[in-house]
């Protein structure tokens, strides 16, 4: 059994995909009999993020971080976000001499310049210092790697993400008369959503989540059902109620939403880029093209069983074990 401490300024109450990864890591590591902490902003005196409110920076963390580390002494150290919080612990690792990993699963640098036209060389060489010392950046998938290779940001290794199968799971349809089409996602300019839900489909337009982009949307697009942020558990439910699951954005990681989608039995329509490429490239649970109306009309032509066959390879006890392989303990070279 070893103490491990998660360092995240991505914390519950946030509801995203970041989120969710590091309590399913918590869950399976602590299932394996393992010490585990999470410090996040909940624990700060904190400050809601420009532009994305949601998120909460943790105000003067450095002193609190030195002294919550220093009575925990930990045999490994995660830092996982690149915000207050992490620079704190990165400091403490450098003054103790302590080895440590961290974790890069947002595109900030491309949300950034999403918002305020910052370029990327600017971001990515606030990544090269903010990794540079790190062990390993954990990445969720093989693009992620390749990326951050080609900015020089640390040493990139594969911690793949997983579906909660005991949740997300399929249902039989009652009839409809029409399909319907859902997209889950935070509702920001960065994931692209006016191209889904601009969309002439022969069928319903779902959509699940909240954020900054909310009110707009609701408002150009009054044909679409807005449902809001939602639990797991409702989220699971709704998908039940649903055919085909749509993704736009052009810019995640990963794309948790793909995995639990496909778990309920919806086949995938998305862009053919990063993140639905490393997915679910590989499955006939999906298509994946340049043209998102093209892919919405070849989805109805695939298997919900394809989809949920491929969602049952990315189990949380899978990737835990992946990670407690990847950590660094005190004793460990």
């Amino acid at each position: 059994m070893s103490k491990i401490v998660i360092i995240t300024d991505a914390w519950t109450p946030q509801v995203n995909g970041v989120v969710v990864c590091i309590q399913q890591t918590v869950k399976h590591l602590r299932e394996m009999g393992h010490d585990v902490f999470v410090i996040g902003p909940d624990r700060f005196k904190n400050i809601p993020c420009p532009t994305y409110p949601e998120i909460r920076l943790a105000l003067f963390a450095r002193k609190k971080v030195f002294a919550i580390l220093d009575d925990l002494k930990p045999d490994a150290l995660h830092v996982n976000t690149e915000g207050p919080l992490g620079i704190a612990a990165r400091s403490y690792a450098h003054k103790n001499k302590m080895r440590y990993t961290t974790a890069f699963q947002t595109r900030f640098p491309e949300y950034i310049k999403a918002r305020t036209a910052i370029p990327l060389s600017w971001t990515y060489a606030f990544l090269r210092w903010f990794h540079k010392n790190s062990e390993r950046v954990l990445v969720p998938s093989k693009t992620v790697q390749e990326d951050l290779i080609k900015w020089n940001v640390g040493k990139p290794e594969v911690w793949s993400l997983g579906v909660d199968l005991s949740t997300f799971q399929p249902k039989k349809r009652a009839a409809r008369k029409k399909k319907v089409y859902v997209c889950t996602s935070r509702l920001a300019i960065e994931k692209n959503l006016d191209a889904f839900l601009s969309l002439k489909l022969d069928g319903e337009k779902w959509m699940i989540g909240s954020g900054p982009e909310e009110k707009r949307l609701r408002e150009k697009y009054p044909d679409v059902k807005f449902f809001g942020n939602k639990s797991h558990e409702e989220i699971a439910k709704i998908y039940q109620e649903c055919d085909y699951f749509v993704f736009p954005s052009k810019t995640d990681t990963f794309g948790l939403v793909l995995l639990e989608a496909m778990a309920c039995g919806l086949p995938v329509a998305a862009y053919n880029v990063s993140g639905p490429k490393d997915v679910v490239g590989n499955t006939t649970g999906a298509v994946l093209a340049d043209d998102l109306g093209e892919a919405c009309k070849e989805v109805k032509k695939l298997r919900s069983d394809d989809a949920i066959q491929h969602a049952k390879k990315y189990s949380w006890k899978k990737v835990s074990l992946g990670f407690e392989k990847l950590l660094i303990l005190k004793n460990k070279h």
